[in-house]
């Protein structure tokens, strides 16, 4: 059975796809949710679906082992960032090398980097009128947005679009893409 723990930051709509996802299989699940916003609405979907659920702080996250030992206690096949937007601290990266991956809301290298996440990234893609964007899966290293391209899948920009228009494209990419491209992930090796 592969194991896989999921990093969120805030309401948790990848994080829920991708337990439904693999809820019942007999190959894979998702074991754990950690998030850094005590507050976040993921906290109450892992209650729904049953999946266990914990929130950290920057110390532990960044300053103590707390986060990395909750981590080998898990033993995770791999890690998966849906929405989360602290950057990786390298004790959990050097732990766990090429297990980490993330999903961004962009086509990269375009419109990477601190502060690009969410509408901060669909509004940057509507004001410099792009005509295509996308979704990035790629593996996590210590800089944002930096690491190795998984998969990168497309959408067309309308003139007509507001940010919140491609803010749904963006979501139906992620809902469609991103559970497969993990489960594809953890199979590729054997």
């Amino acid at each position: 059975m592969k194991r896989i723990v999921i990093f969120a930051s805030g309401s948790g709509t990848n994080a829920e796809n991708l337990i439904k996802f693999f809820h019942n299989r007999d190959n894979a699940s998702v074991i754990q949710v950690l998030t850094n916003n005590p507050h976040a609405k993921v906290l109450d979907r892992c209650k729904t679906l049953k999946v266990s659920a914990l929130s950290f702080n920057k110390i532990a996250f960044s300053d103590t082992n707390d986060v990395l030992n909750i981590l080998k206690a898990s033993k995770p096949d791999l890690i998966v960032l849906a929405g989360f937007l602290w950057k990786f601290p390298e004790n959990i990266l050097n732990e766990f090398p090429n297990k980490v991956i993330n999903v961004h809301p962009a086509l990269l290298p375009k419109y990477g980097g601190k502060g690009m996440y969410g509408m901060h990234v669909h509004k940057a893609v509507v004001e410099n009128k792009e005509i295509e964007t996308g979704i990035t899966i790629h593996y996590v290293n210590e800089h944002y947005d930096e690491g190795a391209v998984i998969f990168q899948a497309k959408c067309k920009v309308l003139p007509s679009d507001s940010a919140e228009d491609v803010a749904k494209k963006i979501h139906l990419l992620e809902m469609e893409h991103f559970p497969k491209v993990v489960e594809s992930l953890l199979f590729s090796h054997e």
